[in-house]
C-alpha cells in the first residue's frame, strides 16, 4: 500500500508542485492550505507523514506540531521554513517536529528526508541484549523509550531519543557525522548541514541542565561521543 503524505502550505504553487511530484513518486497525497485544515485532515485520514510549512495563516505549522504532540500523535513531521536561524530551527524541534528543510529546497533532498522519516517510523528500535543503557547518572530505557538524568525524567522527541540512544549505546566511541546521519536519518546531508548540530544542542539543553556534568562531547572536525 502506498504511503500517505499530508502537505500543508499556504503557497498554492509550492503546494500543488509538491503534490504532483509526490504522486509521481507513488505517494497518496492530501493537500491543504492552512494549519486548521491540516489538523482536521490528520484526524480524518491518519497520514503516514506530514509536510508542514511553518508560516501559515490562522494556525501555523508550529502550532499544528504542538497540538498533535500534546495529543500523543507521533506521526513523523517534516517542517518547511524560510527561516534559517538556529533559534527558529530549535523552535521547530521544541514543537515536536522530526526534521526541517529550509526554503528554497531541492526536491531530491525533500524526497530523501521523507523516505528516511518513513523508514524510521516503520522500523523496530535497534536494541542490544540490554534494554537499559547508562552513562554516569543518565539512564536510557530502550524498551519503554524513557530517559532519566539522576531522578529527573527527561522528555525527548523520537529523533532526540534515537540520537541519544545511539550515543549512549556507543559510549566512549567517537561517532563521525556521516555515521550519525546514516543511522538516525538514513541520509547524509553533507558537510554544510547544521541539522545534527541543532539536535545535539537541543539534546544538551535537556539532559545537561544546571550543574549536571557534561556527557555529550564534541570532537572537533570528527563528530560526537557520550562519556563521563
Amino acid at each position: 500500500m502506498a504511503p500517505s503524505v499530508l502537505v500543508a502550505d499556504d503557497d498554492r504553487a509550492i503546494r500543488e508542485s509538491l503534490g504532483r511530484v509526490l504522486q509521481l513518486e507513488g505517494y497518496h497525497v492530501t493537500l491543504v492550505s492552512n494549519g486548521a485544515e491540516a489538523l482536521a485532515a490528520v484526524k480524518d485520514e491518519s497520514p503516514d507523514v506530514l509536510v508542514l510549512d511553518v508560516m501559515m495563516p490562522n494556525v501555523d505549522g508550529l502550532t499544528v506540531c504542538r497540538v498533535l504532540r500534546s495529543e500523543r500523535n507521533r506521526t513523523p513531521i517534516l517542517m518547511l521554513t524560510a527561516r534559517t536561524e538556529t533559534s527558529d530551527r530549535v523552535a521547530g524541534l521544541d514543537a515536536g517536529a522530526d526534521d526541517y528543510l529550509a526554503k528554497p529546497f531541492e526536491l531530491d533532498e525533500l524526497l530523501a528526508r521523507l523516505r528516511a522519516l518513513l523508514r524510521r517510523a516503520g522500523s523496530e528500535p535497534n536494541l542490544d541484549d540490554s534494554t537499559e543503557l547508562r552513562v554516569g547518572d543518565l539512564r536510557v530505557d530502550t524498551s519503554s523509550r524513557r530517559v532519566w538524568r539522576g531522578d529527573r525524567e527527561v522528555e525527548l522527541s523520537k529523533t532526540e531519543f534515537e540520537l541519544l540512544a545511539l550515543l549512549v549505546r556507543n559510549a566512549g566511541i567517537v561517532l563521525d557525522h556521516t555515521t550519525i546521519y546514516d543511522r538516525i536519518w538514513g541520509y547524509d546531508f553533507g558537510p554544510d548541514s547544521k541539522n545534527l548540530a541543532v539536535y545535539i544542542r537541543y539534546l544538551r539543553r535537556k539532559i545537561e541542565t544546571d550543574d549536571d556534568p557534561k556527557l555529550i562531547h564534541t570532537i572537533r572536525g570528527v563528530g560526537y561521543t557520550a562519556r563521563e
